[in-house]
C-alpha cells in the first residue's frame, strides 16, 4: 500500500485471491475413471462372475450379483477417496479429490454421498455435462458433496 493512501485513509480494493490449485480437466478425469474400471472393477467382476457365480450366464441372470459388484466397487473407491483422495487412476493422472472447504481428502460421509450421486449423474448424463459449462469443472456429484477434483501438476 502506498503512503498517501494510508495518510488519506483510503482502503484499497481487495484483489482477487488466486486459487492455490488447478482444476483437473474433464479428459484426465475420464482417463482416470477408465483406468479405475480396469484396475478395480474388472478383477472384482471376474471374481464374482466365475468364482462366486460359476458362469457368465449365472452372473447375467442374477441382479443380486450385479448390485454386489457395484457395492464392492463403491466401498473400495470410497476408502481410496477418504484415505488419500486418490484412486489408482487418479494417482496415474496426478489428480486428487479434495473437500472444497478444508482442502483435505473428503470425509466418509462426503465420499459415500459423492459415489451415490455419481451413480445418479452418470445415468442421467445431465449430471456429467454440468462440468462442461462450469469454470471449476465441477459435476453434479461434486457440487452436492462439496468436493473438487484438482490437478497436482503445476
Amino acid at each position: 500500500m502506498r503512503w498517501r493512501d494510508v495518510k488519506q485513509k483510503r482502503i484499497p480494493k481487495k484483489r482477487a485471491v488466486k486459487e492455490e490449485f488447478k482444476y483437473a480437466s474433464l479428459f484426465s478425469r475420464l482417463k482416470a475413471f477408465i483406468t479405475d474400471m480396469f484396475l478395480i472393477m474388472m478383477p472384482i467382476a471376474y471374481s464374482v462372475t466365475y468364482l462366486v457365480m460359476g458362469s457368465k450366464e449365472a452372473f447375467q441372470s442374477s441382479s443380486l450379483a450385479r448390485w454386489s459388484l457395484g457395492i464392492i466397487y463403491g466401498i473400495i473407491v470410497v476408502i481410496f477417496w477418504v484415505k488419500t483422495g486418490q484412486t489408482p487412476g487418479y494417482k496415474a493422472y496426478d489428480i486428487k479429490v479434495i473437500d472444497k472447504d478444508t482442502k483435505k481428502p473428503p470425509n466418509l460421509i462426503q465420499a459415500i454421498l459423492r459415489y451415490l450421486l455419481f451413480l445418479i449423474s452418470a445415468t442421467s448424463i445431465v449430471g456429467i455435462l454440468v462440468g462442461y459449462f462450469r469454470k471449476d469443472r465441477q459435476m453434479f456429484h461434486d457440487l452436492f458433496s462439496k468436493t473438487v477434483v484438482i490437478s497436482l501438476e503445476k
